[in-house]
């Protein structure tokens, strides 16, 4: 069956397109059916209703909190506050999140959340009712907890809202060890951890710097291998698309285009990143921006002008396949989820083009959210126990080689060789290795059998593999 196979019907919901591509994948695996079908279908779907008090009256709250997978305990996925939450944009979020960690090594089961609310149309007061009140609600119904269910941040939701969630857990489950764990993404000061807040826009760098490191590849698209260079055109501006851009153009890549809900702006010499935010803050447009060379007001235009790579880091369908011919970049890396329609997918892969999937190329967050998890539950923040030891060790080290050979190093140099690393470069350090692996991982799955046509269909058929390898370890399945 060739890739084209996997397109879909234009009508088919965000939760039947993770399907498609799940029943395409199962093809080059050997597993039972019923095993099959245990690991698409969605576990347990809690759609629930409260009221808060607004202004003179009250307000029914609608929501949500999906858990896909137990195969692994507890399961993960963020919290989403957006007004276009629905089920089954949920459910398709937490099976993605099962793949997600399934293909990044993250023990978890996926999960996902949702509050149908626009955040912008309460006040601070009601937004926290509104976030304790949920986290209640999942808590009476034993869908949160460090071994349970631990949710975290999502488009809408942050730092904030998670130490709301942290507190109210606390406060109902007094004495606890362990209660902390029940979310991650928590400030700093309320035991969260050091990076976690770039760490899906540091992923996606990542991903696309090993992506495009590898010569073979980049042979096929025209491209040589390495960022230095590349022109890239980045969709929104929130958390995980300014730190996507801000590390690509750390590795030598060139931000040449940026869309946001209002608009489009494009040079092909390159934007100053620091300065559009510093003039959309002021003005609360990227438009007008002195730098940029063409604006559209249709923000989809933006996507579609030349680059090399593409990163849609806004909201899922961005790119279908209304769009898909005008698409010039040659590699398209998914920041957001679901940015990318089966229709689009086909067109692009079949023309050569490479995209790197969702549910491993923003996977930054929930690995980072792992090292957060770990944290909680050990109590002790990273490096604090060996930090002064490793760099006690590396000067006694200097010293004896500086005596040995007499040649004495300079405070800067000694500076750098004892230096013993801190929370937040040994959370980059497991960030690095767990995109590198994992990309290579996938990689080799789709070389070893060439009819899987896309990175994407690799990585479903590795989540699948090692979900199932979990059900099999349970004696569930001979």
């Amino acid at each position: 069956m060739s890739h084209s196979t996997v397109i879909a019907d234009s009508k088919m919901t965000f939760f039947e397109d993770v399907c498609s591509f799940f029943d395409h994948a199962a093809q080059f695996t050997k597993h039972p059916i019923g095993l099959l079908d245990q690991i698409k279908s969605c576990n347990s779907v809690y759609r629930f209703r409260f009221p808060i008090r607004k202004d003179n009256g009250f307000e029914v709250i609608d929501a949500w909190r999906v858990e896909h997978s137990h195969h692994k305990s507890p399961t993960k996925g963020g919290i989403r506050y957006s007004d276009m939450v629905n089920e089954d944009e949920v459910m398709a979020l937490a099976a993605l999140m099962t793949y997600k960690c399934a293909i990044v090594n993250v023990p978890f089961g996926g999960a996902k959340g949702g509050i149908k609310i626009n955040p912008k149309n309460y006040t601070l007061a009601e937004l926290e009712n509104i976030t304790r009140r949920y986290t209640v609600e999942l808590a009476k119904k034993n869908f949160i907890g460090p071994g349970i269910d631990v949710p975290a941040p999502d488009y809408g939701s942050g730092e904030r809202e998670m130490s709301w969630i942290a507190d109210t857990y606390a406060t109902m489950n007094p004495g606890q060890l362990d209660a902390l764990g029940c979310v991650t993404g928590k400030p700093l000061a309320l035991h969260g951890i050091a990076g976690r807040r770039e760490a899906t826009g540091r992923g996606v760098a990542m991903a696309v710097k090993e992506c495009v490191s590898v010569a073979e590849d980049m042979k096929s698209l025209g491209l040589t291998p390495g960022l230095e260079g590349k022109r890239v055109i980045v969709q929104g501006l929130g958390n995980v698309g300014y730190h996507s851009a801000k590390f690509l153009i750390e590795y030598g890549a060139v931000v040449v285009g940026l869309c946001e809900y209002e608009g489009a702006i494009y040079n092909p010499d390159g934007l100053d990143m620091e300065a559009v935010v510093a003039h959309r803050k002021a003005t609360g447009s990227i438009l007008g921006f002195p730098g940029a060379k063409k604006e559209f007001k249709n923000s989809g235009e933006g996507l579609e002008q030349d680059c090399d790579i593409l990163v849609p880091a806004a909201l899922e369908n961005q790119i279908n396949g209304d769009n898909i011919h005008r698409i010039k970049a040659k590699i398209i890396a998914e920041g957001a989820n679901g940015p990318t329609s089966p229709e689009a997918e086909a067109v692009f892969t079949e023309r050569g083009g490479i995209i790197i999937p969702d549910m491993y190329c923003n996977a930054g967050g929930v690995t980072v959210s792992y090292f957060e998890w770990l944290k909680n539950l050990s109590h002790v923040a990273f490096g604090r126990m060996d930090k002064r030891y490793d760099e006690n060790a590396n000067m006694n080290l200097v010293n004896l080689v500086e005596k040995a050979t007499g040649v004495s190093l300079s405070q800067e140099q000694r500076a750098m060789v004892i230096k013993g690393p801190s929370e937040l470069e040994l959370v980059n350090s497991g960030l690095e290795e767990t995109m590198i692996r994992s990309y290579h991982e996938i990689r080799d799955v789709k070389v070893s059998t060439p009819k899987i046509g896309s990175l994407r269909i690799a990585a479903f058929v590795n989540a699948i593999d090692k979900v199932a390898v979990s059900y099999m370890n349970m004696g569930i399945w001979p």
